[in-house]
């Protein structure tokens, strides 16, 4: 009896500390995926004040400075392409300060977030991103969402980087057992297992960030052929997984 019961308390501790080890995990996890996205965040704003707002507002001052050799009537002209022009700079520039809220992922939500990193990638002329929905979208928890969010930028960091694409296709499907993001893209494409034995750090990361939320992860490429990335989970399989890993609970 007296053994059986320390084997007990000890089986009990050793279940306790691996509870709070995959906690704290989770939650380093979930903070790192956070402060990727800020930095992210960050240097869209500097890529979009340097290459939109600084050129429109270098361009009104050249607009303003040659307007004094001109006709009034082409002044007018040229006045009212200026207040234009900085009207829509100020535009941007709200919105580029609404997306420095440390919240602003949680405020805007999955799918509008989703749609604010295309129509950005979209305008730099970087990449041409096309983005399609099926289904009957829901919730799948902040949590989730955030992570996969952030693959998605994984995803569309590595394409604008590694690939050199012209096109990327983004597919969000909602189904009752399964939740599928898919990206592919039109680039040169790798060998699988070279990537990973040689550099596989990205490719691993988004596996390991997949686990994270109880999600797979299937990986297609070929050299010439571009790549595709797939990332599926069950969402009533993931909430149990999540709020297990999260809250310490057993499961």
């Amino acid at each position: 009896m007296l053994f059986l019961a320390v084997y007990y308390h000890n089986n009990k501790k050793e279940h306790h500390l691996e509870k709070e080890r995959l906690k704290s995990s989770f939650r380093q996890e979930l903070l790192t995926a956070q402060l990727e996205m800020q930095e992210q965040t960050m240097r869209n704003i500097s890529q979009e004040i340097h290459d939109n707002i600084g050129q429109v507002l270098s361009f009104v001052k050249l607009n303003l400075a040659t307007a004094t050799t001109l006709s009034n009537g082409e002044k007018d002209e040229r006045i009212a392409e200026s207040k234009d022009l900085v009207a829509q700079a100020i535009t941007d520039l709200r919105d580029l300060s609404r997306s420095l809220s440390v919240d602003n992922f949680a405020a805007k939500g999955f799918i509008p977030s989703i749609k604010t990193e295309v129509e950005r990638i979209n305008k730099s002329k970087l990449l041409n991103i096309n983005y399609k929905q099926k289904g009957t979208a829901f919730s799948l928890g902040e949590q989730t969402e955030l992570v996969l969010f952030r693959l998605l930028q994984e995803s569309i960091n590595n394409t604008l980087k590694h690939a050199n694409a012209q096109c990327l296709n983004i597919s969000l499907q909602y189904a009752k057992d399964l939740v599928t993001l898919t990206t592919s893209d039109d680039g040169t494409g790798f060998d699988l297992d070279e990537a990973i034995g040689k550099n596989g750090s990205g490719l691993k990361n988004i596996r390991n960030r997949a686990s994270l939320i109880g999600a797979s992860v299937l990986i297609k490429s070929a050299v010439g052929e571009g790549s595709e990335i797939k990332v599926s989970l069950n969402p009533s399989q993931q909430h149990a997984y999540v709020d297990s890993k999260y809250s310490g609970s057993p499961g």
